[in-house]
């Protein structure tokens, strides 16, 4: 299976260590990972900030990449930017060139989680991790994209991982893009509302599936002075593996398999 690596420009500068953990976990389970080396950005920063025509150039840009190579599948580390990836069929609905192009991309573009648990049939990924931690939820992956399921069936498979419950789940974190720069002050709110409930549970790790989350979650963290251990779900399943402990479950339903 020939899986496409839609890096993301926030996994690419920020956390490359998310991009590594998330091709050792695909080729762990016999994928054959290509990464594009011209994609630059999904857009949604732009294009959020208004610039809707201009921005269509890089979509098409990042669609020319991520189908430079002829797979079976694009798979991301973020939610949200794969949400977007998926935006473009309505975006880009009018381009007589890209209309048909959007639509491949859409159908082939999977977040991480999802792609192992909906895709590979993946329930237990083999890792282990001795540690008590809370997940975050992302807006983005979880309204926008739909998944609520994948993250939490394969983190409550990790061997010695204390799943403590997040308080006020349905929150955001203050990110929301270009949100927290045009609305710092709310942002600042909303992040700190995030940062006491990770406090209350006792975790000493923080899982998301949505790297720009737990990079505003962590600054805030950083500045106030407090600490907490921060951790991509792909370096969380990628953490101690032991192959005999890998697990699959039987093919989704019909009805759960429907994109979301």
């Amino acid at each position: 299976m020939k899986v496409v690596i839609f890096s993301t420009c926030i996994v690419d500068l920020f956390f490359p260590n998310v991009g590594a953990a998330m091709v050792e976990v695909l080729e762990r389970f016999g994928c054959e990972t290509f990464m594009p080396v011209k994609q630059i950005c999904c857009g949604q920063p732009t294009y959020n900030s208004g610039y809707v025509k201009a921005t269509q150039k890089v979509f098409r840009n990042e669609i020319d990449a991520l189908l430079s190579v002829d797979a079976d599948y694009i798979v991301g580390p973020a939610g949200s930017c794969v949400n977007m990836l998926r935006e473009y069929r309505v975006l880009l609905k009018d381009d007589p060139e890209y209309a048909e192009k959007t639509k491949e991309v859409a159908d082939k573009t999977f977040e991480f989680s999802q792609f192992l648990y909906r895709v590979l049939n993946v329930i237990d990924a083999g890792a282990e991790l001795d540690a008590k931690a809370t997940y975050h939820r992302s807006c983005h992956m979880t309204r926008l994209l739909g998944e609520r399921t994948a993250p939490f069936v394969l983190l409550d498979h990790v061997k010695d991982l204390q799943m403590e419950p997040l308080p006020h789940i349905e929150n955001c974190c203050g990110f929301g893009g270009m949100f927290s720069a045009k609305e710092p002050e709310i942002s600042k709110q909303m992040v700190d509302e995030k940062v006491d409930d990770v406090l209350s549970t006792g975790a000493k790790v923080l899982i998301s599936a949505d790297p720009a989350c737990l990079m505003n979650i962590s600054g805030r963290f950083s500045r106030r002075q407090e600490k907490i251990k921060i951790m991509h779900i792909a370096e969380v399943l990628n953490h101690n593996v032991d192959p005999k402990r890998i697990k699959f479950h039987d093919p989704l339903p019909v009805e759960q398999e429907v994109r979301l």
